[in-house]
């Protein structure tokens, strides 16, 4: 008799512990090793985590960094996001040395493959790419948009803030555009 007991108490735990691991909410995101919070406040708003994508090297496939995206609310049109007035934040956390000039040249190649009038921002493409430093395994660089402004975060310092709606869809567009860095990446921010 003892020994049902003790085997209907162990099945019955084990349920207990099941339902509840079920029933838990996902708190956070986490790729190849990165964690994510599932809310961080923007501009005086919460957001929510939209989703998490890995941007891999095109030539030797090394991971570079891992990118969350969050949103007001939840969305997978990337037209949307990006014309969207409402505050968002990109997160980029680095998983692999990168130098500022690649980082200038990354992101002035993705303007040119997404943003069609690349003329227009020039100024504030150049101010942008003024304000990338060197980052190692382990850094971020956080995006903040806000207003009509995109504010520059390194290693949680605010480096600079660049103005203007049009730069933040031109910004927006590297990722969320037709040509992103990799198609993973941008599947994996946009939820999907």
């Amino acid at each position: 008799m003892k020994i049902q007991t003790s085997r209907y108490s162990t099945i019955f735990g084990t349920i207990l512990l099941l339902s509840l691991l079920i029933l838990s909410p996902v708190q956070a995101g986490s790729l190849a090793g990165v964690d994510f919070p599932d809310q961080v406040p923007v501009g005086g708003k919460d957001l929510v985590l939209n989703g998490i994508g890995l941007r891999t090297a095109t030539v030797l496939k090394v991971k570079v960094y891992v990118m969350g995206l969050y949103l007001e609310d939840r969305n997978s049109d990337a037209s949307a996001i990006i014309t969207s007035g409402q505050n968002k934040r990109i997160d980029m956390r680095f998983v692999h040395k990168v130098t500022a000039k690649e980082l200038r040249g990354g992101w002035t190649e993705g303007f040119e493959d997404n943003y069609k009038d690349v003329g227009s921002i020039r100024a504030e493409i150049e101010k942008f790419n003024a304000s990338m430093r060197d980052v190692s395994d382990g850094d971020s660089i956080v995006l903040d948009f806000a207003g009509d402004a995109v504010d520059v975060f390194i290693n949680g310092k605010k480096i600079d803030s660049v103005k203007g709606n049009t730069f933040q869809q031109a910004v927006l567009s590297i990722w969320l555009g037709p040509e992103p860095p990799n198609q993973g990446l941008k599947k994996g921010i946009l939820g999907k």
